[in-house]
């Protein structure tokens, strides 16, 4: 019964398709429910962030195809529409991708730790909805142990390797109280929604989002806890930040020095700290030249950056080493599920042949045979059934040559032990 990791993310399909086929917490018990109603699919889970939406499932074989089409009805799209941004892993394949995705190897910022808490609401999600049974619960539950490890023996964690990262944490080391600390936020794409996570997870103690379309800074300041205003009130509240960090695609300066300058007046001269992560630059250079502003930009960081990303790079090896061996042992533990599936359909089929020819042999002994004739007709009748099946194989196996199939018969049967004397 395959395993397969199914879906799309950011390297396979734009924004405005991620955002389309994207399943919001509130959606997902119904969603894992209809999933779960797909002919042939055993147990599913489902994770979708703003980088992926994906499919992990156990189902019959021959019953892939069914979990694409859901995915694709379930959005109201064709599945023509959607094959084209989708990829799909099967067994050892699909256990090593959600081991990659759960330590941010497969993530748009290489080594991302937030990743690791979507997938843990995933399978909460699923064992909530009773959508797990032990194959995939037991694949998770190892992902979480594998995180574990990758995080604990590499140092794929250690470094920022945004632009945003960067920046909060040249934000952190300079004021190193930041839940004392106003940031403002200018623009809404994805470095400042970038910086607004992890001056989140550092617990800011307030969020301003400035913005030109004032829809965009609300939906930034909702998701973040922060407070949203339009870029035409900028130079109001500009003495409010300790911090700005300024991400827009504008091609002239937002930020001027006289701007700047009044700003520091009302703040009686008290620092602030200004990060221009665009380019062309948001703040004007001249901005440098005033007392107590301290002006960085992308060109300042991107050298950390990308030593920060070297060393990533090669902690990323090193998990793809840990991961390997993780994936072999996870598949080990699924085959031997398999073999032991085996070995309960042979022993029910026993069952089931014994309790028949038991039946059979207590209707002739009601009917007044001789119970010498019963028991022989019994064992005889017995032995045939359970026989049948495996002798019918091996006459196969020794007309097509297949060595492979006999030579497990022997270590089965081990005809041997027949001429060995008792213990």
């Amino acid at each position: 019964m395959p395993l397969i990791a199914l879906g799309l993310n950011h390297q396979t399909a734009p924004l405005a398709f991620r955002e389309r086929v994207a399943i919001d917490g509130g959606q997902m018990p119904d969603a894992l429910a209809a999933l779960r109603g797909v002919d042939g699919v055993e147990e599913a889970a489902l994770l979708s962030t703003c980088n992926r939406t994906e499919i992990y499932a156990q189902v019959a074989e021959g019953k892939e195809a069914g979990v694409a089409v859901w995915l694709a009805e379930h959005h109201q799209l064709t599945p023509e529409a959607l094959s084209g941004y989708l990829y799909q892993h099967s067994d050892d394949a699909a256990v090593r991708h959600l081991f990659r995705v759960a330590t941010g190897l497969d993530s748009l910022i290489l080594g991302e730790p937030q990743i690791l808490g979507q997938v843990k609401d995933a399978w909460q999600a699923a064992r909530d909805a009773k959508a797990l049974r032990s194959p995939l619960d037991r694949l998770f539950q190892q992902t979480f142990a594998v995180a574990k490890r990758v995080r604990t023996d590499t140092r794929i964690g250690a470094h920022p390797v945004s632009v945003a990262f960067a920046a909060v944490r040249l934000a952190r080391q300079t004021f190193t109280d930041l839940e004392r600390a106003t940031v403002m936020l200018i623009g809404a794409g994805d470095t400042i929604e970038l910086a607004a996570r992890h001056l989140v997870d550092a617990k800011v103690q307030r969020l301003l989002v400035a913005n030109r379309t004032p829809e965009h800074a609300q939906a930034l300041a909702t998701r973040h806890g922060g407070y949203a205003l339009p870029l035409s009130e900028l130079s109001r509240h500009l003495p409010e930040a300790d911090i700005v960090i300024s991400a827009t695609a504008s091609r002239e300066p937002i930020l001027r020095r006289d701007a700047v300058q009044a700003a520091l007046r009302t703040r009686k001269h008290k620092p602030m700290l200004l990060l221009d992560l665009a380019v062309p630059r948001d703040i004007a250079p001249d901005v440098a030249t005033l007392a107590d502003v301290y002006l960085y930009t992308v060109d300042d960081l991107e050298q950390v950056i990308e030593e920060n990303r070297a060393s990533r790079r090669e902690a990323a090896q090193q998990a793809e080493a840990i991961i390997e061996l993780q994936v072999e042992h996870y598949m080990a533990w699924w085959r031997a599920q398999g073999r032991q599936d085996t070995l309960r359909q042979l022993r029910t089929r026993g069952e089931n042949e014994r309790d028949r020819a038991l039946a059979d042999a207590r209707e002739q002994l009601q009917r007044g045979q001789d119970p010498s004739d019963v028991l022989e007709r019994l064992a005889h009748q017995l032995t045939n059934r359970l026989l049948h099946a495996p002798s019918t194989a091996l006459r196969q196996a020794a007309l097509t040559g297949d060595a492979e199939l006999l030579r497990a018969a022997e270590r089965l049967y081990d005809s041997d032990d027949d001429s060995k004397p008792a213990a």
